[in-house]
């Protein structure tokens, strides 16, 4: 189901976006569900970055002490 939305923009951007929109012949409405779309993911990925990071910190002293404890077996195997 769509939503309707009103939107101002500056005038700049409707301006760049009307000129983009002539040469491509496509429909304002799918040029923006489009930007939007393309808009959310990027900032999916920033939140995922953002939450890899601190999950990463909080693990990172355990994979040390594990890389640690491999690499003891390894040469007490080697030896």
């Amino acid at each position: 189901m769509a939503k309707i939305l009103s939107l101002k923009l500056q005038d700049e951007v409707f301006q760049e976006t009307e000129e983009i929109l002539r040469q491509n012949r496509r429909s304002r409405n799918a040029y923006f569900n489009q930007a939007i779309h393309l808009y959310n993911k990027l900032w999916k990925r920033k939140l995922l970055k953002k939450a890899l990071v601190a999950e990463s910190a909080l693990v990172a002293e355990d994979s040390l002490a594990i890389l640690e404890t491999f690499e003891q077996m390894e040469n007490e195997l080697g030896d």
